[in-house]
């Protein structure tokens, strides 16, 4: 196995979880479905708030677009009611319609009685279509429930895994990368994970701890010739069990984007950059079905004018997320021979090592 980011000469801020992972918030579980057969080079990623038992509880939550050249399905009832209730499913862009379907029928096989009112899920995209042969059916709907039945805590598998298999980042091979953060506030800790579906970036940008290296690796990049440098686009999901507000869920999205700049991006309008953040704090609040609830419902949240320290914590998650997708991702080889290489991590480290 490749190392993580924190394995190489790299210099990060904050202080990580256990896992460093986005299932270091209590509750959430990341699962996979792989697919690398014949042309395939995809899958599916499922991001689940509450774990499988508590789908249909609502999280507070939040969406920001950077730049829409891409989908990601549900998000106009997340910007009316608030709230997100359902797992979170990524994968290539061909393959949105099917994920839905896919959620919806599992979801209608687990918790019946929520899928007798309305299921509105989450799906989310980049485009595959260098590694993979994206106009395949190779994605069924069949594999959303099973990265969902697949997903648990503890630190997930990064690189070419799940949605992220055929994924490309840098002008390298891309994917699933994932980290956390710890914040202190008041009395306790509360934790910011972020995953991110990493497809996005021209090789000359890159940038690590920040220093410009993409100049330095220009050599070796097949991709170069066959897409536009730059395109693909980035996922990203925020996760925290801080108590917040849904508008503090959008805040902690919008500042995605200032992470994922760190890495050198500038947004290339051939990359849809799409955003999710959510709190699994105030279990019980935000409900909105047919059965008649409380009269009044009430939320906790952290104060707008503390929020610093968690816009810090999305930050430094989502850049290394980033990173450690990159650091985990192994040369690929798909369709028609498309190869996508490995960041090459013995010349980085001396790239670091010469300018620190």
């Amino acid at each position: 196995m490749r190392p993580r980011a924190r394995a190489l000469p790299i210099s990060l801020d904050g202080a990580t979880g256990a896992h460093n992972a986005i299932t270091d918030v209590p509750g959430v579980e990341v699962g996979y479905v792989t697919l690398t057969e014949g042309t395939a080079r995809t899958g599916v990623t499922a991001i689940l708030p509450r774990g499988r038992d508590g789908v249909g509880t609502p999280c507070a939550a939040g969406v920001h677009s950077l730049n829409g050249n891409g989908e990601m399905t549900g998000v106009t009832w997340i910007e009316e009611s608030g709230a997100l209730t359902l797992p979170v499913t990524i994968t290539n862009t061909h393959a949105v319609g099917t994920v839905h379907r896919g959620v919806i029928d599992w979801v209608a096989d687990k918790h019946p009685a929520l899928a007798e009112e309305w299921l509105l899920p989450v799906v989310a995209e980049t485009w595959d279509g260098y590694l993979n042969d994206i106009n395949a059916p190779h994605v069924r709907p069949e594999h959303a429930g099973q990265a969902i039945d697949a997903a648990a805590g503890g630190t997930p598998a990064e690189g070419s895994v799940g949605g992220g298999t055929g994924m490309n980042c840098y002008g390298f091979k891309g994917g699933s990368g994932t980290s956390s953060r710890v914040v202190e506030y008041v009395d306790r800790s509360y934790t910011v994970g972020a995953f991110v579906q990493a497809n996005f970036g021209s090789r000359a940008e890159l940038t690590v701890a920040g220093n410009r290296v993409g100049p330095a690796l220009m050599d070796d990049n097949p991709m170069a010739a066959r897409t536009r440098e730059g395109a693909g686009s980035v996922i990203v999901v925020v996760a925290t069990d801080a108590p917040l507000l849904p508008g503090q869920c959008k805040a902690l999205a919008r500042r995605v984007p200032l992470g994922l700049a760190r890495t050198g991006t500038t947004g290339s309008h051939f990359s849809g950059d799409i955003f999710l953040a959510f709190s699994t704090a105030n279990e019980g609040a935000l409900t909105s079905g047919f059965a008649a609830g409380e009269d009044y419902e009430a939320l906790r949240f952290v104060p707008w004018g503390r929020m610093d320290r968690f816009y810090d914590a999305v930050v430094q998650a989502v850049e290394e997320a980033v990173l450690n997708a990159l650091t985990a991702a192994e040369d690929t080889v798909g369709r028609d021979g498309h190869r996508s290489p490995g960041l090459p991590l013995e010349r980085l480290t001396d790239l670091l090592t010469r300018a620190s």
